[in-house]
């Protein structure tokens, strides 16, 4: 069965980067914690886009990344480890926001502010969120959906939804987001959901287990499957190449993060869109943040313009504006530096979008 190798193709667990300036022993530490190789993006553009933003910001600070490869156990020894080596800040981007609580509890009891980055973490002290606005993704998503599936000629649309991680802020605003368009037409008739499904840690293979289950149990009969990022379409499009399917034979939407493997599906017509959010920004925004409280002068007031409520607090948020990417606006992810064309068409020179543009 074939599955979605070039999701899970980093391999980096432990990366330690200083940024230059003062001497080793007066560099403030600062941690990046990332969670886990399947969700590329954190170690291939998050990690490197921060640590530049911070040779700028805080040219004073150590940079040092770590991967919990999916194991909050592990991410938890990791805070643990980071508080040992006397961090300044710790940037945690959760490997489950549902079992942070006690990395969350051991930085308050060390006195080391966290910077959540992305992913929230529920039950315990945060300093700053730095997120794109999740509902704002949710609704991009589904506005894209209900377009596309109003457009359809069927009477009834037969619909799988493959969701993100249970219980995660994100996760919760991404359904909230999408619910907005969809349900009016699933309350109409219009769309009839016959599989859905939470996807752990957001992992592609579970996603395309679940994608090919759905097309079993269905005799093939789905016409679309809604994602909630490029882990989750994605392990949709690997579910519909395992089964012989060729592009656009099936829809496949609610994409985000504009990974370079998600915008190949688009050009290739396997997959209608993601929400792209500038990586970069986020991790200017993020450096913002650290190099200030590095600083002493703690989290800039006139960065925040929301809040995350992860039942333990409001978290004070910075929440940043998204937009969606289909093959129409695919010049988009250029104009904002994300990627060039070479990049996007490797392996896939011979279609037209790239035959346009290379």
């Amino acid at each position: 069965m074939k599955r979605l190798i070039n999701v899970l193709c980093a391999t980096t667990v432990f990366a330690t980067v200083s940024v230059l300036g003062a001497s080793a022993q007066d560099k403030a530490k600062v941690f990046f914690l990332l969670p886990n190789q399947t969700t590329i993006r954190f170690e291939s553009r998050d990690a490197p886009f921060f640590i530049e933003a911070m040779k700028q910001k805080a040219p004073d600070a150590e940079v040092v990344v770590q991967n919990a490869g999916g194991d909050p156990a592990k991410q938890q020894a990791q805070v643990e480890d980071a508080i040992a080596q006397g961090a300044k800040v710790i940037v945690l981007t959760s490997a489950d926001a549902n079992l942070a609580a006690g990395s969350l509890a051991a930085a308050e009891k060390a006195g080391v502010p966290v910077v959540l980055y992305d992913h929230d973490a529920v039950g315990g002290k945060a300093d700053a969120h730095i997120v794109f606005d999740s509902l704002a993704v949710g609704r991009e998503q589904g506005k894209r959906a209900a377009e596309l599936i109003q457009a359809m000629s069927k009477s009834t649309v037969k619909v799988a939804r493959v969701k993100g991680n249970q219980g995660e802020y994100g996760t919760t605003q991404y359904e909230a987001g999408q619910n907005e368009f969809l349900k009016p037409l699933i309350d109409s008739g219009k769309v009839l959901v016959v599989c859905e499904q939470y996807t752990q840690n957001w992992d592609p293979v579970l996603a395309q287990s679940f994608a090919e289950d759905c097309l079993t149990k269905n005799g093939g009969d789905v016409d679309v499957f809604i994602g909630m990022n490029d882990g989750t379409t994605g392990g949709s499009v690997a579910a519909l190449i395992s089964q012989g399917a060729k592009p656009g034979d099936k829809l496949v939407t609610g994409g985000q993060d504009a990974t370079v493997e998600a915008l190949r599906y688009v050009a290739q017509g396997w997959q209608d869109n993601s929400v792209l959010k500038d990586l970069k920004v986020q991790a200017n925004y993020a450096a913002d943040v650290v190099a200030s409280i590095v600083a002493g002068n703690g989290v800039p007031k006139d960065l925040i313009n929301g809040k995350v409520n992860n039942t333990f607090m409001d978290v004070p948020a910075v929440f940043l504006p998204v937009s969606n990417i289909t093959k129409d606006n695919l010049a988009d992810v250029l104009k904002a530096g994300v990627w060039t064309w070479p990049e996007i068409c490797k392996g896939i020179e011979t279609t037209d979008i790239c035959k346009s543009n290379l």
